[in-house]
Order: C-alpha cells, then sequence, then structure tokens
C-alpha cells in the first residue's frame, strides 16, 4: 500500500522515495520561517524579521533547489534560485551590520 502511495507520487524506487522525502523536508523547513516570523511578530506585538527567517529560508530554499536539480523541474529550479540569492544577501547584511556594532 506504501509503495502505491509512492508511486503516485513519483517514487517508483527507494531512491526516489528518498528524493521525495528530501524535498518534503525542504519544504517543511521553508514553510516553518512563517510560523518563526509569525511567533516572532506576536511577541514584539510589531512585524518583525527574525534572523531565524532567513536561516529556515536558506536552508528550504536550498534543499527545494536541489531537489529541483535532481528531479530536473525547470519550474523549481527558477522558483527558487533567486530566493536563496537574496536569502543569502539578507543574510550577508545582518552578519555585516553585527560587526559594524561591535
Amino acid at each position: 500500500m506504501m509503495h502505491e502511495l509512492l508511486s503516485k507520487f513519483g517514487a517508483g524506487s527507494t531512491g526516489d522515495a528518498v528524493w521525495l522525502l528530501v524535498g518534503l523536508l525542504g519544504q517543511l523547513a521553508f514553510t516553518a520561517r512563517f510560523i518563526v516570523q509569525w511567533v516572532a511578530s506576536e511577541r514584539a506585538k510589531a512585524s518583525v524579521m527574525p534572523v531565524a527567517f532567513w536561516y529556515l529560508s536558506i536552508v528550504g530554499g536550498l534543499v527545494v533547489l536541489a531537489y529541483g536539480i535532481h528531479k530536473l523541474d525547470l519550474v523549481i529550479i527558477l522558483g527558487q534560485m533567486p530566493g536563496v540569492v537574496v536569502y543569502s544577501r539578507n543574510l550577508w547584511l545582518i552578519r555585516k551590520g553585527k560587526r559594524v556594532q561591535i
């Protein structure tokens, strides 16, 4: 039964099932960033963007990008590449700002 379900999602082999799991974990990390941002904003009683948001963004984005490259899915590849650049740049600016403040 599990094999039939995985086959419907394009996972006909163990390797495909592993990649499906990798893609799902990447998407989970990417989605978790919204929960982190929401909780941080509720605590601050204002809209805030915690650093963890950017780390989850880059981890999720890179994992989903790797999945897209493995599947040769141009939509996923083109959808994730610009985001990964932006997430990296934001983390770079945050890190650079912390060095200046010290």
